[in-house]
């Protein structure tokens, strides 16, 4: 149990994790906007794809400037 709780600490102090949760968190938006556009859910796949193709590059252009602010 106490190895369980170190391994999701270790998590929360990940950049890599973070930043894995906050690009989650911007898919399942599109996800989100593109489903309520085309009136059905457009289904997890088709909004990492478009995500991906249309909004990841400027994404993180601005959360790396957002971080050298800080």
């Amino acid at each position: 149990m106490a190895k369980s709780t170190e391994n999701q600490e270790l998590l929360k102090r990940s950049s890599l994790y973070r930043e894995f949760l906050a690009e989650r968190e911007e898919i399942l938006r599109h996800k989100w906007i593109e489903s309520e556009k085309a009136g059905i859910d457009v289904g997890f796949e088709e909004a990492l794809t478009g995500w991906m193709l249309k909004h990841r590059s400027e994404w993180r252009k601005r959360r790396h400037a957002a971080r050298q602010c800080v």
